[in-house]
């Protein structure tokens, strides 16, 4: 070809893109299929994951769930409530779980200093008590204060349970001495005491009230502020799948987690 003056610019442009495709790879080359460490290609989410969550989070442990499996097919999350501290004797006996969430920092201790957990367990919501009556509130209960009245049948957790240890802070940083008909195992135990009007109030979470809807009426105190509980999340030591264990705990103290989690009246940590 005749190089002329008003071809050399041509060609320096031509130049110019095929050393710019060459750095690229080329126009045609496939992308490279290497993942190296510290990339974002991760392998395919599978199989079940078994978390043991305390009795207050039943409702948004629920819903993270759901969303979860949907977001990963081929997952499925198996859930059990119960008492904090009832799930703590369940795995130090061996039962099967891969993640613990509980409803306060103390029986999380419990599994972290019996090295039964991986790692530090992250904090992902707190709640406080709420006293929880019939629609109608019957004995007219107005404040912490009237629970302690002889002829109000007050329930509230055993003080094992987060929400029961709650209780008795409050009740020592008040001066206020309580005496419940009874002490249940969970804070859901505690709520279907007031629901069925078994009890005149019941302490429970204020998350509690909130899922409950109409079937009781909430009493907020001033005094709640004394207890404030931290609920924190780990994978179990033992679990076989610890991969999908942390994926959902990073559900859970995600964006979406904490919009669940904060709709349902979880405070932050």
């Amino acid at each position: 070809m005749r190089i002329t003056r008003g071809t050399i610019p041509a060609l320096l442009a031509a130049g110019t893109l095929t050393a710019g495709l060459a750095a690229c790879g080329g126009g045609n080359a496939p992308p490279s299929t290497t993942s190296t460490p510290g990339t974002t290609e991760t392998a395919k989410l599978s199989g079940t994951v078994t978390v043991f969550a305390a009795a207050s989070l039943k409702a948004t442990f629920t819903k993270i769930a759901a969303g979860f499996e949907a977001a990963n097919p081929g997952t499925k999350v198996t859930l059990n409530f119960a008492g904090s501290s009832d799930l703590v004797t369940q795995i130090t006996q061996g039962a099967p779980a891969d993640v613990f969430a509980s409803a306060d920092t103390k029986n999380m201790s419990k599994l972290s200093d019996a090295k039964l957990i991986d790692g530090a367990a992250a904090n992902f919501a707190t709640n406080v008590l709420e006293i929880a009556v019939p629609p109608s509130n019957p004995a007219n209960i107005t404040s912490f204060a009237d629970l302690a009245k002889p002829d109000i049948r007050v329930v509230v957790c055993a003080p094992q349970v987060p929400c029961g240890s709650a209780t008795e802070t409050i009740e020592k940083a008040t001066g206020t001495s309580l005496a419940p008909v009874s002490e249940e195992s969970s804070v859901t135990d505690v709520l279907g005491k007031v629901t069925s009007q078994e009890a005149d109030a019941g302490l429970v979470y204020v998350t509690d009230v909130k899922t409950a809807g109409d079937k009781v009426k909430g009493i907020p105190f001033t005094e709640s502020d004394k207890a404030v509980n931290t609920y924190p999340i780990a994978t179990v030591g033992e679990s076989k799948n610890k991969q999908l264990a942390q994926a959902f705990i990073d559900a859970v103290i995600g964006a979406e987690g904490k919009k669940v989690l904060t709709d349902a009246g979880f405070g932050t940590p």
